[in-house]
């Protein structure tokens, strides 16, 4: 299995910081954001990994993270998101470095407290079709939120104003290859995107989606209090540390 941390988009909520550089190049306590995610798939023994990016700051990931020696990696690769399409369209750029495999996706604001080494095991046994993990969370209006029947997911609606559980759809999937041609089939949202919630419920329709509940805590770090937290939390609790 193979391992894709998303890192383009504008990040917007965080200017002006994201004004002169990518918000997964912020720090989160004592690290860069985007060691997070990388971290997190090491940690669920992926050591294949594309880092999707764009923007002006794109050649700053190249420079910063090379190629992955401080990871103990023997290379990364990367590859180049133009605009700002959505999550599912970035990730219809990796399909040449999926290879008809099966990939783990992080989002690269994506900060977890443990790992998903058991979650990536049991989808490796699994074989086919796709994987979510899922949190509790306060807001989950802010979130994707699932509509479960015992260990059925049924649906996923995208920022609810009246969510049906308070469990949110964090930014980690795992899919086969088949999801390069699911997202060939998506139409742009209202927002011009092609999202990613639009995916998951397609492999629901198909009865192919699982889903497990993340230990410990999770954060994205895409908002000033998000941020805040993640570097909070990180600091008490030492996530992530290979």
């Amino acid at each position: 299995m193979k391992g894709v941390v998303l890192a383009g988009g504008l990040g917007s909520r965080l200017s002006p910081l994201t004004r002169i550089t990518n918000k997964h190049l912020l720090p989160v306590f004592n690290k860069p954001m985007i060691y997070y995610p990388i971290e997190a798939l090491i940690n669920a023994g992926i050591d294949d990994i594309m880092i999707v990016t764009g923007g002006n700051s794109a050649g700053d990931f190249l420079k910063l993270l090379r190629n992955g020696k401080d990871f103990g990696l023997k290379h990364l690769n990367y590859t180049y998101q133009e605009g700002e399409g959505g999550i599912a369209d970035a990730l219809s750029l990796v399909q040449h470095f999926a290879d008809d495999g099966p990939v783990c996706v992080i989002l690269g604001d994506n900060i977890i407290e443990g790992n998903i080494r058991a979650a990536a095991d049991e989808y490796r046994a699994q074989g086919k079709g796709a994987k979510i993990l899922l949190k509790k969370v306060p807001d989950p209006q802010r979130f994707g939120v699932p509509e479960l029947d015992g260990s059925r997911v049924l649906n996923i609606e995208e920022k609810p104003s009246v969510p049906k559980s308070d469990l949110a759809v964090i930014g980690i999937y795992f899919y086969d290859a088949t999801v390069f041609d699911v997202i060939k089939t998506l139409v742009p949202s209202g927002r011009g995107e092609l999202e990613i919630t639009d995916v998951n419920n397609h492999y629901i329709r198909r009865g192919e989606m699982t889903w497990n509940e993340l230990d410990g805590w999770w954060t994205d770090a895409g908002t000033f209090d998000s941020l805040l937290l993640a570097s909070n939390l990180v600091a008490k609790t030492g996530a992530n540390n290979l």
